[in-house]
């Protein structure tokens, strides 16, 4: 069974920075899509970003032109920069393999001054 284990998470002033990282135990198939998903205290979870075969990427509405989703396939890995953060973005970040349908344990990022 792939495992994910997420990194990068903690606490940022509000319209600071943040970059998560997701390394996978095993090879990832470059055809799988992966991606992002938050849940905040007492919401769902929600998609934030998802990276597909080829690099095509989409974002939810309220993250789209502050954060940017990357993968890079030889390392297994995949990647959230996340820029001019607020404190609604204040929530476990959990990464997620499609199709084999794997998820990782989640970091804990708090927008807080």
């Amino acid at each position: 069974q792939v495992q994910l284990v997420e990194s990068g998470g903690g606490l940022v002033q509000p319209g600071g920075s943040l970059r998560l990282s997701c390394a996978a135990s095993e090879t990832i198939s470059i055809i799988v899509p992966m991606a992002w998903y938050r849940q905040a205290p007492g919401k769902q979870r929600e998609l934030v970003a998802i990276i597909r075969a080829g690099g095509s990427a989409n974002y939810a509405d309220s993250v789209k032109g502050r954060f940017t989703i990357s993968r890079d396939n030889a390392k297994n890995a995949v990647y959230l920069q996340m820029e001019s953060l607020k404190p609604e973005d204040t929530a476990v970040y959990y990464c997620y393999v499609g199709v084999i349908n794997v998820w990782g344990k989640g970091t804990l990022v708090t927008v807080s001054s």
